[in-house]
């Protein structure tokens, strides 16, 4: 009977007002997020965090003190867990969720996982699309955790998902439904779809990160999906931070531009798996009263896919996908998810390495 560990990795949130100093600086000290070599960037990551931890912990007052993506993830870990158990009736599967920035940490996990002792590993990021901020960020942690516990569990990591059926079907279905609502309620009303997606230096894009690659294929595929035309939808990018240049278009900006011209709002968080700050404040407090104060027709935000079924269903297919792959990572493209422009492109730098 082999023991199959299944890893979950999201960025984590704060747990309280006190946490919250903690989190930013794990944060902005990673060298994928500010590439400085150190001690400039532990003096950035410090001056960062001093400068953005009241705006941050104002942020995390609206949602009780702390960040919900933990216990969202956790519920989403526990759906997933059964799923699996349905399909491996033959052997023991566990999930577990890893954090980057704040607890559960890489290591807490590792030790658990070694204490499971598992035949194989499987790494799967909860971030459809691939960017070295986040997914590289979480499984190359991982690995040099992993490695230092000396078991000899390899470790497949699912590198990146920004079509996945489970994903942008969910994502279709919500978006076909409100269309047909605010149809009902606002008929004649011009409206845009918006994909709003976090943001991500232009300079790190400009170095060969995938990451905007991969948000286009998932809108596309979205859209597509619920029938909108080119001229109904866009992609734009929220929650930039520092005055450097960011992926544009910037979400405020054309959620400010739309609302002047009196159109409907319908936001997709395209990026977003689980509810958090991004999604609860940003989108729903400030664009929403960015937009209403415009004079927007109306704003509608989509939920996140969170725990629904579909999604979950997609994942336990990647997730079986990789149990019975004989490769290191799974699930990537080169030729449909990475272009040869795209350096960043996790697993063509993987093959590189093993050469």
């Amino acid at each position: 009977m082999a023991r199959i560990a299944v890893i979950l990795f999201n960025l984590g949130g704060p747990d309280n007002q006190k946490a919250v100093s903690g989190f930013l600086y794990n944060l902005f000290s990673d060298k994928a997020i500010i590439k400085a070599p150190q001690p400039l960037r532990f003096l950035l990551a410090k001056f960062i965090t001093w400068r953005r931890q009241e705006k941050a912990k104002k942020i995390y007052r609206y949602l009780g003190g702390g960040s919900p993506i933990l216990a969202n993830t956790q519920k989403q870990a526990q759906i997933l867990e059964k799923h699996l158990q349905q399909r491996f009736t033959k052997d023991v599967v566990k999930v577990f969720i890893s954090m980057r920035y704040w607890h559960p940490f890489s290591q807490q996990v590792a030790e658990e996982v070694r204490d499971f002792n598992p035949n194989q590993i499987i790494a799967l990021p909860l971030y459809p699309q691939f960017s070295t901020t986040t997914t590289a960020s979480s499984l190359d942690d991982w690995q040099k955790t992993w490695k230092k516990q000396g078991h000899p569990a390899a470790v497949t990591s699912i590198c990146c998902y920004p079509e996945l059926a489970g994903f942008t079907e969910v994502m279709a279905k919500s978006l076909q439904k409100e269309i047909v609502q605010l149809q009902r309620d606002f008929p004649g009303i011009p409206y845009r779809v918006l994909f709003s997606a976090h943001g991500l230096p232009q300079k790190i894009v400009e170095q060969g990160d995938p990451y905007d690659t991969h948000i286009a294929i998932s809108a596309a595929a979205v859209a597509e999906k619920a029938g909108l035309q080119p001229d109904q939808w866009q992609i734009t990018y929220q929650s930039r931070v520092g005055p450097v240049l960011w992926l544009k278009p910037y979400s405020e900006d054309v959620i400010r531009e739309l609302s002047n011209q009196h159109q409907g709002l319908i936001i997709v968080p395209i990026s977003f798996v689980s509810e958090h700050s991004e999604t609860l404040v940003e989108l729903d407090i400030t664009y929403r009263d960015l937009a209403l104060e415009a004079g927007a027709a109306f704003y509608r935000r989509l939920p996140t896919v969170g725990i629904d079924e579909i999604f979950i269903q997609g994942l336990a297919n990647l997730t079986e996908q990789a149990v019975r792959s004989k490769s290191s990572i799974t699930n990537c493209s080169l030729k449909g998810h990475c272009p040869s422009s795209k350096s960043g492109c996790y697993q063509r730098n993987r093959l590189k390495a093993s050469q």
